[in-house]
């Protein structure tokens, strides 16, 4: 599992169209916006794409001036320990 937050730029006259293109696909949320165009947003694993390129797909979009990474986590789901609390040894 792979979490990203991004700060994402856009032009201001595309604004609105590219946050709705955002927030239209699976994986991607917009947590905040900024009067000058800069957006903050989560991209996640889904069960159909990486969240690197759902990020790629994010750069596409008409009016993205820029897209950094600001926080990364991963998660190998499949090597979790179990849930239960280990025993300690006496």
């Amino acid at each position: 599992m792979n979490i990203c937050g991004c700060l994402v730029h856009v032009a201001q006259n595309a604004l609105l169209d590219a946050r709705a293109q955002m927030e239209a696909l699976d994986g991607v949320e917009v947590h905040a916006q900024s009067d000058d165009g800069r957006l903050v947003v989560v991209v996640e694993d889904t069960d159909t794409a990486f969240a690197s390129d759902i990020i790629m797909t994010l750069h596409q979009i008409r009016g993205v001036i820029s897209l950094t990474i600001n926080y990364h986590h991963f998660e190998d789901l499949a090597q979790r320990p179990s849930t239960a609390a280990p025993h300690p040894e006496t």
